[in-house]
């Protein structure tokens, strides 16, 4: 198979992680006979700085031309100490995922038998915890108009909207990937306070019944966010809106016990995105000791769902269970033991899928 993608390394830490997850993927093509071809693009800070565009139509056109993208991260912390800046990173973010269609992030929410003592909650409560959120990506708030300040700069003002078409779709995937897994869809909004929420509400009432195996819950926002904490276990897969995925997958993604193990994927009309869910890290950017484990298993994920390589991706999967099992990880999971840099990491995944 003729595997063609988009690299986007991106700020921070970025092109290290990249680096990494790329060198697996190359490995995993050769093991199992297919041909990958890539190409580099600017995206985030570092395309600001180049060319005055934190998306630029290069990368996007790059992006189009793709059968998927691996991306790594954005932010720098001269954006985010300034708040008046004009141009910034996350705008690039924000326009590659309106331009490609990524109308859903999919991020699975697992366990690891090596991080349980690492979770900030107890172990009888995260151990055996395996859910997905699915997350509206394309609407609400954060694309919504109007939206920005007074002239006086003493007033500002976000506008939230859905459409039913928006809704809709998101909520048939939702259905699809529970009806993959446990058969059981839960439903997140605010409908006592917000009027999308109502809407959200009203659309999954009335699409529920064309799922009648996948039993459908309905937990209001700030009842999933306490429920995540105290019972995690109860979840299957999770669909909500934009912002309040936005906080709920960050929530859920601690209780694993490090944000530098979780992948991510953005799926929707174009090409398919694939990046872990942690930032870029600055103060770590060029010293070899951020984890790729996350990146790594973005691109398992990228096997699986861009291309349907499923023994591909288990097979990059079960690379990283034997790292972690051999101890060679990075400085953030070691726990008191040998800390690994990040291509020394990479390198040991590496020589392990070429046995």
């Amino acid at each position: 198979m003729k595997l063609n993608i988009a690299v986007l390394p991106g700020d921070g830490i970025g092109p290290e992680i990249v680096a990494q997850a790329l060198e697996v993927s190359k490995t995993i093509c050769e093991k199992f006979g297919h041909e990958l071809t890539y190409q580099e693009a600017l995206v985030g800070a570092i395309a600001i700085e180049k060319v005055g565009n934190p998306y630029p139509q290069e990368t996007h056109d790059l992006c189009m031309q793709s059968d998927a993208v691996l991306f790594g991260a954005i932010g720098h912390p001269k954006f985010d100490n300034n708040p008046s800046a004009k141009v910034r990173p996350e705008q690039g973010l924000l326009k590659m995922r309106k331009d490609l269609g990524l109308y859903a992030n999919i991020r699975p929410v697992m366990t690891f038998p090596q991080l349980l003592d690492k979770s900030p909650l107890r172990r009888d409560l995260v151990e055996g915890a395996d859910f997905m959120c699915i997350r509206e990506l394309t609407g609400g708030m954060y694309f919504g108009r109007p939206q920005g300040r007074s002239e006086d700069g003493n007033t500002a003002y976000d506008t939230c909207v859905y459409t039913r078409e928006e809704i809709e779709r998101i909520l048939h995937l939702a259905y699809k990937y529970a009806g993959q897994r446990r058969k059981k869809l839960t439903v997140v909004d605010k409908a006592n306070v917000i009027a999308t929420s109502r809407l959200w509400r009203q659309i999954a009432q009335e699409i529920a019944p064309q799922y009648p195996d996948i039993e459908t819950e309905f937990m209001f926002v700030d009842n999933a966010a306490m429920r995540i904490i105290q019972y995690p276990k109860s979840f299957d897969v999770l669909v909500t809106e934009n912002l309040f995925g936005d906080i709920l997958t960050d929530e859920a993604s601690v209780i694993t016990g490090s944000l530098g193990m979780l992948p991510s994927a953005s799926v929707g009309i174009h090409t398919s995105v694939f990046e872990p869910i942690h930032g870029s890290y600055p103060q770590a950017a060029g010293m070899d000791i951020a984890n790729p484990l996350a990146t790594i298993l973005s691109a398992a994920l990228m096997f699986e769902y861009a291309f349907g390589l499923m023994d591909e991706g288990k097979a990059i999967r079960d690379a990283v269970t034997a790292s972690m099992e051999a101890g060679v990880v990075t400085e953030d999971i070691a726990n008191g033991g040998k800390a690994y840099k990040t291509s020394e990491v990479g390198k040991w995944i590496v020589d392990y899928l070429k046995k």
